[in-house]
């Protein structure tokens, strides 16, 4: 796939469902004041992804919140199976604590068949991290304190997403071209 392309269907994903739907209420900030990387890997294979990693960490850490305050590191073709992903994550937070960056970057992650333990593959809360490819979604750990400061019920935002789609449904997501 074209690297464009994938930055449109990431765009349109963010838009449409995270900031659309309000999933995370902090990211509308920081998107619309171009402060979100997005990053396409050409990894061929899961060393050179973490290689990647690498150099994201250590530009995030790097350069000002002002400029680049999250990264979202898009592998579109690398890992199409999700327990194969979830299996990558680990090694990925190997990562992050190898750059001594534990309490200062926080990896969040995102799947096309993303599936909470315990859910069905079709449950509707799993969409809650699906994105059209996998997604390592670097942040740092300063700005998500200001931003639960902001919003002091951050532990609803889980349940809210849950009922947001749960009203939405499979129609309603499909609908929104995702």
């Amino acid at each position: 796939m074209i690297e464009e392309q994938v930055l449109l269907k990431t765009r349109h994903w963010l838009e449409a469902a995270v900031i659309g739907l309000n999933l995370c209420p902090f990211a509308k900030a920081v998107y619309v004041k171009n402060q979100v990387r997005l990053v396409v890997s050409k990894a061929r294979h899961a060393d050179d992804l973490l290689e990647e990693l690498d150099r994201e960490l250590d530009l995030l850490v790097a350069t000002p919140a002002s400029e680049i305050d999250t990264t979202l590191l898009i592998h579109p073709t690398l890992f199409g199976d999700f327990l194969d992903f979830n299996d990558f994550l680990e090694v990925a937070e190997g990562v992050v604590d190898e750059h001594e960056l534990e309490g200062v970057i926080q990896l969040a992650s995102f799947h096309p068949q993303f599936q909470f333990d315990g859910t069905e593959l079709e449950d509707i809360s799993n969409y809650t991290n699906r994105a059209p490819f996998a997604i390592l979604h670097l942040l740092r750990e300063g700005s998500v304190e200001r931003a639960l400061e902001a919003f002091p019920q951050a532990d609803a935002i889980f349940e809210a997403n849950i009922a947001t789609l749960e009203k939405l449904g499979h129609a309603g997501w499909k609908s929104l071209g995702l």
